[in-house]
């Protein structure tokens, strides 16, 4: 009692609330701009861009082309201060794939910017397109998302929130009430960081393998400023509110679906160490109610912020991992996905299956919309960016909404869990990645006949 009666002293509470009050004024709060809804951070955000104008394609080719270049340079000379600094290393000293992906994302965004080598990599539907319309958008997103998420993050906000889902989770999902804690932090921030949180809880034994495969392919959210870009890229920013309503129907139906189908279904109950799993205790202490238990953990949470200090360096450094970690992986990634949907028939015949399902959901330019279905699985960009030739308001909603509820895509959270402990495979994502699609068009299309 003394510890909580330390915790609920003004300076603490003052500390929770105003923090994760602006934290959900900037990202979760619709406001009308210019005629169209949207959220503060992504004004901020655009406002960013319009300031950098015809400037931000040559700072974001710098940014990859250094990105490339250091971890080149680490991976010759193995520098002592990079390997003796976590941040450092985990930013340069990669994989010798995302080393490859990194080094590729660096010769095409040269090649684009310069206009130099095959016209297939820098025309204005392939390069062009990810270096002028996407990345610069990315850019000014990551900037401020990364340097304001800390006030969702660090000050309770998940405490209070994960402890109030608990009465949910188990029952619904089956799923521990501290996953609630991944979900939120994905779709307040980031999918990775949803992934990178139910790694270390998989190994801490807090999740079995079939809890920490389910968390890691269904409630890794994408976050709502991912969204945001996905909605604007498809010109359709004025739709956010309506749009991510559906997207968290169509998340939802997914979530309870899909985890009682293969290859999900078959995972084990078991702990990293193969030990079953004991029952969860997920108790609320005697003396507290689901709420005040909630607030309490809040409290410590903010009890242990640190200062504003703290807060910048923890900020900064989320934008420099986005900033330099994520786009040169979206430069490479896109690029090559633009160029075999550009000039060759590979996703075409991918999509061709679901032309039947389009048409039988009637869906405008079926055809059209069939070749961006599977091309997410690249990259949760490249749908939207295809989108971009179909003139139907309905079909570019409907393609945008399902890029974000398919999830699983190779260039960041597939990445992620195969690099994890989290026992998935390659094969299992693809299936995870369909079966998302099968459940979560049927009810996107049927939002969008309600909307359009």
């Amino acid at each position: 009692m003394a510890e909580q009666a330390q915790h609920r002293n003004i300076k603490t509470i003052l500390t929770f609330i105003i923090p994760s009050l602006i934290g959900l004024l900037l990202f979760m709060t619709p406001v009308s701009y210019q005629g169209a809804v949207t959220i503060p951070i992504a004004i901020i955000s655009k406002a960013l861009q319009n300031a950098l104008g015809d400037y931000a394609t040559l700072v974001v080719t710098c940014v990859v082309v250094a990105t490339g270049l250091a971890s080149l340079l680490t991976k010759i000379f193995r520098p002592k201060f990079v390997f003796n600094n976590e941040f450092l290393n985990g930013l340069l000293n990669i994989s010798p794939l995302w080393f490859s992906i990194r080094c590729l994302g660096a010769v095409f965004i040269l090649m684009t910017y310069l206009g130099l080598g095959p016209v297939a990599i820098h025309s204005a539907s392939t390069g062009a397109l990810v270096l002028n319309d996407l990345l610069p958008v990315l850019l000014s997103v990551f900037i401020f998302a990364g340097m304001l998420l800390p006030l969702l993050l660090n000050f309770g906000l998940l405490e209070l929130f994960g402890t109030l889902l608990t009465k949910v989770m188990r029952p619904v999902f089956n799923l521990p009430g501290r996953s609630a804690i991944d979900c939120m932090a994905s779709w307040l921030g980031d999918g990775s960081v949803g992934i990178l949180l139910t790694s270390k809880q998989f190994e801490g034994r807090f999740y079995t393998q079939r809890e920490a495969a389910v968390i890691g392919t269904t409630f890794s959210a994408v976050s709502i400023t991912f969204s945001l870009v996905v909605i604007s890229q498809v010109k359709l920013g004025h739709m956010f509110v309506p749009f991510y309503l559906t997207v968290c129907l169509a998340g939802f139906a997914a979530a309870i679906i899909v985890p009682k189908l293969p290859p999900l279904s078959w995972k084990k109950d078991n702990y990293v160490d193969e030990t079953p799993r004991h029952v969860d205790d997920e108790v609320i202490p005697a003396g507290h109610h689901v709420f005040s238990w909630g607030f309490d953990l809040a409290l410590q949470k903010a009890d242990r912020a640190g200062g504003i200090k703290q807060l910048l360096s923890e900020g900064i450094k989320t934008v420099v991992d986005m900033v330099f970690g994520i786009i040169p992986v979206v430069m490479a990634i896109g690029t090559v996905a633009l160029v075999v949907a550009e000039y060759t028939p590979v996703f075409n015949y991918l999509g061709m299956p679901f032309i039947p399902l389009l048409e039988l959901l009637q869906i405008p330019e079926a055809t059209a919309a069939s070749k961006t279905i599977v091309v997410g699985f690249a990259d949760m960009f490249i749908p939207s960016i295809l989108a971009g030739s179909i003139e139907s308001d309905m079909t570019r909603f409907v393609i945008a909404a399902l890029s974000v509820t398919q999830l699983i895509y190779m260039s960041e959270v597939g990445a992620l869990l195969l690099g994890s402990k989290i026992p998935v495979n390659f094969i299992e994502l693809f299936v995870v990645f369909i079966l998302r699609t099968l459940v979560t068009l049927p009810v996107i299309a049927g939002v969008a006949h309600l909307i359009f």
